[in-house]
Protein backbone atom coordinates (compact mmCIF):
# COMPACT_ATOMS: atom_id res chain seq x y z
CA UNK A 1 0.00 0.00 0.00
CA UNK A 2 1.52 3.28 -0.97
CA UNK A 3 -0.01 6.71 1.51
CA UNK A 4 0.66 9.70 0.89
CA UNK A 5 2.14 11.82 3.86
CA UNK A 6 0.54 15.54 3.83
CA UNK A 7 2.94 18.33 4.02
CA UNK A 8 1.24 19.84 7.65
CA UNK A 9 0.88 16.03 8.38
CA UNK A 10 3.73 14.34 10.85
CA UNK A 11 5.15 11.37 9.75
CA UNK A 12 4.54 9.72 13.29
CA UNK A 13 1.22 10.35 12.54
CA UNK A 14 0.93 8.96 8.76
CA UNK A 15 2.83 6.26 9.92
CA UNK A 16 -0.87 4.94 12.63
CA UNK A 17 -2.77 6.32 10.16
CA UNK A 18 -1.19 3.99 7.07
CA UNK A 19 -0.60 0.86 9.41
CA UNK A 20 -4.27 1.26 10.56
CA UNK A 21 -5.72 1.37 7.27
CA UNK A 22 -3.42 -1.51 5.82
CA UNK A 23 -4.47 -3.92 8.79
CA UNK A 24 -8.31 -2.79 8.71
CA UNK A 25 -8.12 -1.77 12.56
CA UNK A 26 -8.48 1.19 14.40
CA UNK A 27 -5.60 3.00 15.16
CA UNK A 28 -6.21 3.12 18.98
CA UNK A 29 -6.02 -0.95 18.35
CA UNK A 30 -2.43 -0.52 17.31
CA UNK A 31 0.85 -0.79 19.54
CA UNK A 32 2.33 2.49 20.91
CA UNK A 33 4.31 3.78 17.98
CA UNK A 34 6.56 5.04 20.90
CA UNK A 35 7.36 1.60 21.50
CA UNK A 36 8.86 1.36 18.24
CA UNK A 37 10.22 5.09 17.59
CA UNK A 38 10.78 8.44 19.94
CA UNK A 39 8.12 9.70 17.73
CA UNK A 40 9.34 13.27 17.94
CA UNK A 41 12.71 12.38 16.46
CA UNK A 42 11.23 10.86 13.87
CA UNK A 43 9.19 13.60 13.13
CA UNK A 44 11.84 16.00 13.32
CA UNK A 45 14.06 13.48 10.87
CA UNK A 46 11.47 14.37 7.93
CA UNK A 47 10.09 17.85 9.20
CA UNK A 48 11.72 21.30 8.30
CA UNK A 49 14.71 22.26 9.14
CA UNK A 50 15.65 25.19 11.98
CA UNK A 51 15.35 27.77 9.44
CA UNK A 52 12.39 26.22 7.88
CA UNK A 53 13.50 24.95 4.57
CA UNK A 54 12.81 21.45 3.39
CA UNK A 55 14.67 18.43 4.16
CA UNK A 56 15.30 16.76 0.53
CA UNK A 57 16.22 12.89 0.63
CA UNK A 58 16.14 10.57 3.25
CA UNK A 59 14.78 6.84 3.73
CA UNK A 60 13.97 4.90 6.26
CA UNK A 61 12.25 1.45 6.62
CA UNK A 62 11.09 -0.26 9.98
CA UNK A 63 8.68 -2.57 11.30
CA UNK A 64 5.85 -1.69 13.28
CA UNK A 65 3.22 -3.82 14.56
CA UNK A 66 2.56 -6.62 11.37
CA UNK A 67 4.10 -4.08 8.72
CA UNK A 68 7.53 -3.24 7.46
CA UNK A 69 7.52 0.37 6.29
CA UNK A 70 9.20 2.36 4.14
CA UNK A 71 9.20 6.56 4.29
CA UNK A 72 10.87 8.40 1.52
CA UNK A 73 11.82 11.44 1.65
CA UNK A 74 8.86 12.48 4.13
CA UNK A 75 6.19 12.58 1.36
CA UNK A 76 5.63 8.91 1.32
CA UNK A 77 5.07 5.57 2.81
CA UNK A 78 5.09 2.43 1.67
CA UNK A 79 3.25 -0.35 3.82
CA UNK A 80 4.00 -4.07 3.65
CA UNK A 81 1.85 -6.97 5.55
CA UNK A 82 4.27 -9.14 6.82
CA UNK A 83 4.02 -12.74 6.26
CA UNK A 84 2.69 -14.17 9.37
CA UNK A 85 0.04 -10.91 9.59
CA UNK A 86 -2.72 -13.22 7.84
CA UNK A 87 -1.42 -16.39 10.28
CA UNK A 88 -1.75 -13.91 13.54
CA UNK A 89 -5.52 -13.34 12.27
CA UNK A 90 -6.49 -16.70 12.05
CA UNK A 91 -5.25 -17.50 15.14
CA UNK A 92 -7.18 -14.75 17.26
CA UNK A 93 -9.97 -15.78 15.56
CA UNK A 94 -10.13 -19.52 16.80
CA UNK A 95 -9.82 -17.81 20.17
Amino acid sequence: MEYDIGSDEPVSIAVVRAVSAAEGREPRSLPPLANVFDTDALNALFGPRGDDTARTGGRLSFVYSDCRLTVDNGEYLTVRLLENHSSRDENSRRG
